[in-house]
């Protein structure tokens, strides 16, 4: 499971670029209770998403060229450069290159072979989330994508993960991941794969990073969020054995996930 004792190749930030930051805060505090802390006149307008005081996301304006809203997955590493030499022999291209973040860290951005976008973050100042696993907090990533044996082999390269392949009826499997050092024996996992049906690449779906937000109720908080414009892409519905969980687009866009885990997990 998620932790914010981060060890190399486990999520340790997300953000979202969005067209109008302000809007999409005053969504997620409706939605999740939380509120914005600039990160000072010299961000761009960046600011840190806070519950009860802790980091548990940031938001900024969208930087680069083209770009659409997105959450932007950040994976722990301890030498940003390294990973840059790694997804790039991988197969992987740049799309940030690493750069220094004031005193915070370092950070660098991707998109691995299969067209999925992602990041890593080097711990400076900042170590990362100062939260995880709580109502209205990250508690999973998730890849979807066009090619998950692909997309396995590259992230298994460039961070040594290791998957548990989980059977979900007819040809679907769903690849758990998990990081070395990131757990003990039985984790759970830090986050999935899977691949995307032929029916949806062949509507336009693409690669993509998405987070998993842990909520005491997964149908109060759908409903809050579809009453302020969210679009729905999985209603509301049982996973047996992980919970109730459900998927949607923010007003402009950007692909979140609501999960209320079993209480009979263990």
């Amino acid at each position: 499971m998620l932790t914010t004792h981060y060890v190399p190749g486990t999520p340790n930030w997300i953000d979202l670029g969005a067209p109008d930051p302000k809007a999409a805060a005053d969504f997620y505090g409706a939605v999740f209770g939380w509120t914005v802390q600039s990160a000072g006149p010299e961000s761009g307008g960046y600011g840190f998403f806070q519950l009860d005081g802790k980091t548990v996301g940031a938001v900024g304006p969208l930087t680069e060229k083209g770009a659409s809203s997105a959450w932007t997955v950040y994976f722990q590493t301890t030498d940003a450069d390294a990973t840059t030499k790694a997804v790039e022999q991988a197969g992987g291209s740049v799309r940030v290159p690493p750069m220094d973040v004031f005193t915070a860290g370092r950070l660098a951005g991707y998109t691995d072979p299969t067209g999925g976008q992602f990041a890593v973050w080097q711990p400076g100042d900042t170590k990362g989330l100062e939260t995880v696993m709580e109502a209205n907090t990250l508690c999973w990533t998730e890849l979807y994508t066009t090619d998950a044996t692909a997309a396995k082999d590259f992230y298994a390269s460039v961070f040594s993960w290791a998957y548990q392949d989980m059977p979900m009826g007819g040809d679907m499997v769903y690849s758990v991941v998990s990081s070395p050092g990131g757990g003990r024996e039985g984790d759970p996992g830090q986050g999935g794969i899977m691949q995307l049906q032929k029916e949806h690449r062949e509507a336009g779906s693409t690669s993509e990073w998405h987070p998993y937000f842990g909520v005491a109720d997964c149908d109060a908080t759908f409903a809050a969020a579809t009453s302020r414009g969210a679009t729905v892409l999985i209603p509301p519905s049982n996973a047996p054995g992980v919970g109730r969980l459900a998927m949607l687009k923010d007003p402009a866009g950007a692909a979140f996930a609501l999960i209320k885990g079993d209480p009979n997990m263990t």
